[in-house]
């Protein structure tokens, strides 16, 4: 692995279990891997409730972000997985809470199953760093 890449982590590490990085900051960008409704102890969070695991998604992916030296306000890609679509306008009002314009180039996907059968939704990122932010309107 290249010198430039840093492996980002939070303490304790959810992902480690299984072999997964959370996240690899490579100069002034930062790629998250998929973060879904886990603590950082590992227990899924909102069994049967979409919004408190989008909720927990999105704190985990900011956790990450800070953790590299970066911010939601400083994502420029997200992707974000789903095991239903008929969730598009709650990820919608999602990305309104967590994001603002310019909103950031964007995949929406939906997936038969995400890494364990409980989760329902699944959201990764690129953003910049070292202070770099996206202009916002």
């Amino acid at each position: 692995m290249s010198q430039d890449a840093v492996q980002i982590k939070t303490q304790p590490d959810p992902y480690e279990p299984f072999n997964i990085t959370q996240g690899f900051r490579v100069g002034d960008l930062v790629f998250v891997s998929g973060q879904a409704a886990l603590t950082l102890e590992g227990e899924i969070v909102g069994v049967d409730d979409f919004d408190a695991q989008a909720q927990q998604a999105f704190h985990n992916l900011a956790d990450v972000l800070a953790a590299a030296g970066s911010s939601l306000e400083q994502v420029v890609k997200v992707t974000i997985y789903l095991t239903d679509m008929s969730y598009f306008e709650r990820v919608v009002a999602l990305r309104e809470r967590f994001f603002t314009p310019p909103w950031p180039a964007d995949t929406l996907v939906e997936v038969s199953a995400l890494a364990l059968p409980e989760l329902m939704i699944e959201v990764d990122a690129m953003a910049m760093v070292n202070g770099q932010t996206v202009p916002r309107s």
